[in-house]
């Protein structure tokens, strides 16, 4: 504990020593009221505090996370330089102009006009040792590097040496006589004019190449950096854009407020530095790049419009009514024009997401000319890329049968992140996108993001199932012309024949009966045969038609009845008609007949499956136990088939019988699911929507 609290309290006390001379620095100038002459060439020193304090703030939270880190002392430094050589000036006017005969006047001047050159070093020393404190490690770039470094030294230490009347004749300027009068050349250096006159231009012109430089070394170190030192750079070029935009703008009246605008841009570099060396949210940087781009372009180009019209309106019209035709044209043609444009640009960077309107209109007009299930997830997947300029979107969704349709736009560029997709309260797929510049979409789009996908996923749920109502009513064309087919071919191929042949018998018979009557006899008997041969046909497509049990005994009891084989080869099974309002409290068994009128679909499905269920227990479960549960309400048939055997296997596949139970309970839009639990046995449970088959069978 006292080791992080000794190295927390150094980045501390620097911060506040900052703010303590920021704010008497500040008091000075309010006190000097309107300063001192301008050839004394005293600046009001908050303009140098405040930029100042704006590297000390962001550079004490890097010395706080970095202590070693190079880049957090340089900071650090060229801000309390900054404050320090504002605080001079102040002191400075205050000592000589305001209250005269305070001490510390000359050195505040000598500080002012010759240390203060020092602050020339913070920005080269800065990008030439930028993101990682240390100097490129190409030879000819270092060695580049530190020539650079010194001729930006040159002129700050020839400005502590040099002569103040060497300096007054080389600028062509003389002081004040009472800044003159004060003992500025505490350490100067007598030399022949003309050697200091030689040596300043070295260094003035040093100060150019200083700059030029460490540009270029930025440009080659971002050419051979990895893609996170890349990143870093770009927080720097985006802090390079932004302080061109502001110092570019041509404020003159009031006069603070350039100085306001520089050091605002010094801010914004000062924690652009800061996110890119602690590298916090690194790729952001990306979309801040293009946006400020284009958002400064797009100001200058709104701010020459103005300018342009208002001077056009001046020429013209002359400057006393130029103000009010101005405005007018602004108001009325102009100004729409320019929100069209605000709009245009940010659409251009953000996408469409600020517009959820017209992002689900444009989403509702994909899917709705969409031909099939796959267009309509493209559709998405496109629409989801443009809203929130992603540059790479797949969209998974579970298909009805099992499968998995999977639709991708765009190239995958990074990491990705995945939401999922849920309809109706089920999980059904998910959405995969790739930020591409790493920002993490915020709540508002993801809740966007989230009404998209939910539309989608029920669009294209609803395309499926149109187009597996399709294949349905063609399967059950089919089956329909399959099964008149079976039963003409039974008809034709059976009944028939035997019809036939008993008519023939018995026209046989009559023609034998006088002259032959034992022989008529004997073809009357083998003609009674034959028709109940018929007979038993007749009864067995009628029972392939729908099962006779059904009519006569109900569901419950018929399927008793299929029970009974299996009960005499030692299967006990139990059939049971449950109460609903029960099921609540207890479940108590009720009269078959409770159930009511049932749908004849919904009755010869149940059957079916129950027969079905039962002919899998007695052949593959070794079970000694079966119970069948049958339960009615308002909305469904339910239907449970639980044994006591050995149960499913997960590597065993499904048999002919359950995709048949499977198909069945499909046809009618219903659920089945087949589950093993944990003490062992199988449970099939099947749901049939009642409202499935519309006709209903009474008896």
């Amino acid at each position: 504990m006292g080791e992080e609290t000794k190295r927390g309290w150094w980045p501390a006390a620097l911060g506040a020593a900052a703010l303590l001379l920021t704010a008497v620095t500040i008091l000075l100038d309010l006190r000097n009221g309107a300063g001192a002459p301008p050839a004394a060439e005293l600046d009001q020193g908050w303009t140098s505090a405040l930029s100042g304090l704006a590297q000390v703030v962001p550079g004490v939270l890097l010395l706080h996370r970095l202590r070693r880190h190079p880049i957090a002392w340089i900071l650090t430094g060229s801000g309390l330089l900054w404050i320090v050589d504002g605080f001079a000036s102040s002191w400075a006017t205050y000592a000589i102009y305001t209250s005269p005969g305070l001490p510390g006047a000359s050195a505040a001047y000598w500080f002012y006009s010759r240390v203060g050159a020092f602050l020339l070093l913070g920005l080269p020393l800065l990008i030439l040792l930028f993101p990682d404190g240390k100097l490129v490690t190409a030879k000819w770039w270092r060695w580049l590097s530190i020539a650079s470094l010194t001729l930006t030294l040159l002129l700050p230490v020839l400005l502590l040496v040099a002569p103040m009347d060497v300096m007054q004749r080389y600028h062509s300027a003389e002081l004040p006589p009472e800044v003159a009068s004060l003992a500025l050349d505490p350490f100067s250096i007598d030399l022949r004019y003309g050697v200091w006159a030689a040596l300043l231009r070295v260094a003035y012109a040093g100060v150019i190449v200083s700059l030029v430089v460490p540009f270029a070394v930025a440009v080659h170190r971002y050419r051979a950096a990895s893609r996170e030192s890349r990143a870093q750079l770009r927080w720097l070029m985006w802090a390079a854009l932004v302080d061109l935009i502001l110092l570019s703008v041509p404020f003159e009246n009031p006069p603070a407020v350039p100085a306001i605008m520089f050091g605002l841009a010094i801010a914004l570099t000062s924690a652009a530095i800061v996110v890119a060396v602690a590298k916090h949210r690194l790729y952001d940087v990306d979309r801040l790049l293009s946006a400020t781009f284009l958002y400064g372009v797009l100001a200058a180009l709104v701010v020459g419009i103005d300018l342009a019209v208002f001077a056009i309106a001046g020429g013209v019209l002359g400057e006393r009514d130029a103000a009010l035709v101005a405005i007018a044209v602004v108001a009325v043609v102009y100004a729409p024009l320019r929100s069209r444009l605000w709009r245009w640009v940010r659409r251009l960077v953000r996408g469409s997401r600020d517009d959820p309107y017209a992002t689900m209109s444009t989403l509702a007009e994909r899917l709705e000319s969409a031909a099939d299930p796959d267009e309509q997830l493209r559709a998405v997947a496109r629409t989801v890329a443009e809203a929130f300029r992603l540059p790479y979107v797949r969209v998974e969704i579970e298909r009805s049968g099992g499968g998995l349709a999977i639709v991708e736009h765009g190239r995958d560029s990074g990491p990705t992140h995945a939401l999922p997709v849920g309809y109706r309260g089920e999980p059904v797929g998910r959405l995969v996108f790739c930020p591409g510049d790493g920002t993490a979409l915020s709540e508002r789009d993801q809740r966007l993001l989230g009404d998209l996908v939910r539309q989608a996923a029920a669009a294209a749920r609803a395309s499926e199932l149109s187009t597996e109502l399709q294949r349905g009513r063609s399967r059950l064309v089919a089956a329909r012309e399959e099964e008149r087919r079976r039963i003409r071919r039974d008809l034709h191929d059976g009944l028939g024949p035997s019809l036939g042949a008993v008519a023939l018998r018995i026209e046989t018979a009559r023609n034998l009966a006088v002259s032959a009557p034992e022989e008529a006899d004997r073809m009357l008997a083998q003609a009674t045969t034959d028709m109940a041969a018929a007979v038993a046909d007749v009864r067995r497509l009628v029972h392939d038609l729908r099962p006779p049990a059904l009519d006569e005994l109900g569901l419950v009891r018929a399927i008793e009845q299929q029970a009974e084989p299996f009960r005499l080869a030692g299967l006990a099974v139990s059939v049971k008609a449950v109460s609903v309002d029960a099921l609540s409290v207890d479940a108590v068994s009720v009269d078959a007949g409770a159930f009511g009128p049932l749908p004849a679909g919904v009755e010869v499905a149940a059957y079916r499956i129950a027969s079905e269920a039962l002919t899998n227990v007695a052949r593959h479960a070794a079970a000694s136990r079966c119970d069948i549960v049958l339960r009615v309400d308002e909305a469904a048939l339910q239907l449970s088939v639980a044994d006591d055997g050995i149960g499913i296997g997960a590597e065993v596949a499904a048999g002919v019988g359950m995709v048949s139970v499977r198909e069945r309970v499909a046809e009618l839009g219903g659920v089945c699911s087949v589950t093993c639990p944990p003490g062992g046995g199988t449970v099939v449970q099947v749901s049939l929507p009642l409202d499935a088959v519309p006709e209903v069978v009474r008896g």
